[in-house]
């Protein structure tokens, strides 16, 4: 974990050496101030040379001036330094996270993932910051501070050594209570950022039903949760100041009462007691300034092992050595496929699909929930890699492709729309980066998008909400059809996108796609047999295996499921995961 957090410090590695280096120059600096405080009350006030005075008191300012600036510099570089490793950690968790497949992405909650980019990282960026200033000024101050004690008086030295004991035994105490409580609360903040990014984006669902103040509830328990965490913890660590305050009054009294002895017999000057105080108040705020160290470290420990998790993942799919650059056409072929989200699980989502169609041609595919459809065609993009067989797009094996290249050439509208704060135009160009707005105008076209677009006052540069919460389902689903089109693929896959528009509309869009893009492969999967028995062939799904494949009228006539949903809906019946078949109830499709 630290070599893997380490390795972020990139560009920032002077300053994280130059912090300890000024931080130590300023430690210096204040251990000797005390030591000529000292020479001028011996050498000067009780000697009545005010020459000394002078020279003294002149040397001590400067020492302090050179204090202060490396205290300002030890904080500045300190300051860039940690910045900049946030920096670094936030950018390379991203763009780790930009790699990874679908199977990764599985692994971690969208909530889990902000909060390890965000307060996990601010923990790791104090816990560096404090590392690279206080956890080197603390011990030097400690050593020379103590050093210079046993300098002045080795007998009268021993107070602190007990005092360190004692301090350090109650820290140890609570930093021991602390630790456990710290770590618990980090790991609540997923669930708080969970219910946050639940509520939000789901707000017209929360209001429609009326259930904000269950929501609220839901939000303040998660919250109360943290909050007593944080309470119990901080009301542990507040035992240091009055443990602190013990000790060191303790020593004040004990100096004070050994030290008058100890000047009265005359192994003693006044000076050197004075500044013994000093040394007593900087070894005991350095021994708390430690205590403080632990805590943020064993705090920072398990947000920092959460950022390596991320940063450590590895992307399931891979590039092939030498890569495929072009797809020769939009034929698709899956020889003998099985597939399962978990490897090795037994649970076979998809099972031995031997399936091969022709560039160009227009392939339905239907099933009932759980059947596998999405899964299937999610393997054509490479969003997921085969268990055992192959599907080949162009001839080849997918494996054997760039994904770049392949996913170029594989346009996938999928079952969830999604839409990005920006211009209905800076939208459409996630297809295509550099297409005109000619372009954009004849994809809208194809997509049945152009008709409403053109009601906008604003038309191409109307701003689209962040998820397009200021379109319809249908116009949503419309503009995504269109930003793939912009892609000019080889195959289209529509995922279930046009559940959304009305019967008129997408009929439209599939005598649209049959006349302008004849030659790219289309697979639509789609929930009303409407959609799909124009097409060339129609594949039926049946929990992961194929139940059937042939035209509208070949499968009316010798597939028995396929003749049940289309009897279910032109009859008026609805859904066909409705009736009591074995499509019915089965597991949500992925």
């Amino acid at each position: 974990m630290i070599k893997t957090l380490l390795g972020q410090v990139k560009q920032y590695k002077t300053a994280s050496l130059l912090t300890p280096l000024f931080t130590g120059l300023e430690v210096l600096m204040e251990v000797l101030i005390p030591f000529v405080t000292a020479s001028i009350i011996d050498k000067g006030i009780e000697a009545g040379d005010m020459g000394q005075v002078y020279f003294y008191g002149g040397l001590m300012l400067v020492m302090a001036f050179f204090s202060l600036t490396f205290a300002v510099l030890a904080g500045r570089y300190g300051a860039k330094a940690s910045a900049g490793f946030a920096c670094n950690l936030r950018e390379a968790m991203y763009e780790n996270i930009q790699t990874f497949s679908f199977s990764n992405i599985d692994k971690y909650s969208t909530a889990g993932l902000v909060t390890r980019m965000t307060t996990d990282v601010t923990n790791v960026q104090n816990a560096y910051q404090m590392i690279l200033r206080i956890a080197v000024r603390a011990p030097l101050t400690l050593i020379c501070s103590m050093v210079m004690c046993f300098f002045i008086n080795g007998h009268l030295s021993s107070i602190f050594l007990a005092a360190i004991l004692v301090l350090g035994a109650a820290l140890i105490f609570i930093m021991q209570k602390t630790t456990k409580l710290f770590n618990e609360v980090f790991r609540r903040y997923d669930d708080l950022n969970a219910s946050v990014q639940e509520n939000v984006s789901a707000i017209r669902v929360v209001k429609a039903y009326v259930r904000e103040d269950y929501e609220d509830r839901k939000f303040a328990g998660a919250a109360q949760k943290i909050y007593k965490l944080f309470v119990k913890a901080e009301g542990l660590l507040a035992l240091n100041n009055p443990v602190m305050m013990l000790v060191v009054y303790g020593c004040i009294l004990a100096l004070s009462w050994f030290g008058a002895q100890y000047i009265v017999a005359g192994d003693l000057t006044t000076g050197e007691l004075t500044s013994m105080f000093s040394y007593v108040m900087s070894v005991l705020m350095s021994l708390m300034m430690l205590s403080m160290i632990f805590v943020m470290i064993s705090m920072s420990t398990a947000s920092g092992a959460r950022i390596a998790e991320v940063l450590n993942e590895t992307a399931d799919l891979k590039n092939p050595k030498e890569p495929l650059t072009e797809v020769e056409d939009g034929s698709i072929d899956f020889n003998h496929v099985s597939f399962s989200y978990k490897q090795g699980s037994g649970e076979e989502t998809l099972h031995d699909i031997d399936l091969h169609i022709r560039s160009g041609e227009t392939i339905g595919i239907v099933g009932g929930t759980g059947s596998g459809k999405s899964s299937l065609v999610n393997l054509i993009s490479r969003l997921y890699d085969v268990d055992q067989g192959s599907v080949c797009v162009g001839g080849r094996d997918v494996r054997d492709y760039d994904m770049e290249a392949l996913r170029d050439q594989v346009a996938v509208v999928l079952q969830k729309n999604v839409l990005f704060s920006g211009t209905i135009l800076d939208n459409l160009r996630w297809g295509k980066e550099d297409a005109t707005e000619e372009e954009a105008r004849e994809a809208c076209r194809q997509a049945c998008a152009d008709e409403f677009i053109s009601r906008f006052p604003d038309g191409y540069n109307t701003w689209i909400e962040q998820g397009g919460t200021n379109v319809s389902g249908g116009q949503k689903q419309r503009l995504c059809i269109a930003r793939a089109l912009l892609k000019k693929p080889k195959v289209l896959i529509l995922d279930d996108s046009t559940s959304a528009v009305d019967t008129a509309t997408d009929a439209k869009i599939r005598r649209s796609f049959a006349s302008e893009i004849p030659g790219t492969t289309k697979l639509i999967i789609a929930q009303r047999v409407q959609s799909v028995q124009d097409a060339d062939r129609i594949l039926v799904l049946d929990d992961g295996k194929v139940n059937g494949f042939g035209t509208h009228e070949e499968l009316l006539a010798e597939n028995a499921i396929y003749r049940d949903i289309y009897e279910t809906q032109t009859k008026g019946g609805g859904d066909f995961d409705e009736p009591g078949s074995d499509e019915a109830g089965k597991d949500g499709e992925r």
